[in-house]
């Protein structure tokens, strides 16, 4: 299978001298098209680092990446934004809707930089509201619609350019159970249809839904999985013992992290 992204010995580091935090440490990873990757870990773990330099907003410290076998540090920020704006879509947490324009034009909003003419352009995100079932809620404001719809548009947004590379960063964080299963069939079905999807997550039955699963500690990438794990069906309910087997370790993982948290801030309170 063809890579379509390629970083080695890549690192990233925040401040200067004994300041210096290391968010990004010395890793080595390939994502091949078509793949639907769900990288894990504890907060402050570089997942959110590495999800801005591989949607190039940001740049590494030191280290290699290729996009589509060519390599970004050669690239001008011209280029980069071409980039961005044709290849790469992305879904953020708080969906970053623009709040005083309505759906259809939050959609069609990417495909401005495009130069398409405006009926054109609220043409091919009306068909694409259509696809999410928001055809009727075209012409409402973001505050008129429920989180789930919010994220709906988002992925519209997302979608409009026909990127071949989706970037979601806790899609689902700030939805209930019930959207966040409507999401993930949505996100299902476009990787169905040969997208390449890297998602970011806390919740261990989300990351079911990817076929493989990345776990960063500390900046460095502890585990790696390109075992296929069979998606739930979205229609039926899944009860959390089903998983259960899955889903302990992260589980654990993620409650020693909060618990080291809580450890650190009562000792701080101390002093």
């Amino acid at each position: 299978m063809k890579p379509v992204i390629e970083i080695y010995n890549l690192s990233k580091m925040f401040g200067i001298g004994d300041a210096t935090t290391v968010a990004i440490d010395n890793i080595t990873l390939r994502i091949d098209h078509g793949e639907f990757v769900c990288i894990m870990g504890p907060s402050g773990s570089g997942k959110t680092s590495l999800m801005n330099i591989l949607g190039l907003l940001d740049a590494p410290t030191r280290g290699e990446y290729y996009l589509e076998e060519k390599p970004v540090a050669e690239l001008s920020q011209r280029k980069r934004a071409k980039y961005r704006r044709d290849k790469i879509g992305m879904i953020f947490q708080n969906f970053n809707l623009l709040s005083g324009v309505n759906v259809i034009e939050n959609v069609a909003l990417p495909l401005t930089y495009r130069g398409m003419l405006h009926t054109r352009r609220l043409k091919q995100a009306s068909k694409l509201l259509t696809t999410f079932g928001l055809h009727e809620r075209e012409y409402y404001m973001p505050y008129q619609l429920s989180g789930g719809q919010l994220q709906r548009v988002a992925i519209a947004r997302a979608l409009v350019n026909r990127p071949a590379i989706i970037l979601a960063d806790e899609p689902t964080g700030n939805l209930d159970s019930k959207s966040s299963e409507i999401i993930m069939s949505e996100l299902s079905d476009i990787h169905q249809r040969g997208n390449t999807i890297i998602m970011v997550t806390h919740n261990p039955e989300i990351a079911l839904y990817a076929d493989r699963i990345i776990q960063m500690v500390d900046g460095k990438i502890a585990s790696d999985t390109k075992e296929p794990i069979k998606a739930p069906d979205p229609k039926r309910k899944r009860p959390l013992s089903s998983y259960r087997k899955a889903t302990e370790a992260v589980a654990n993982m993620l409650a020693r992290d909060d618990s080291d948290k809580k450890t650190r801030k009562h000792k701080r309170g101390k002093r």
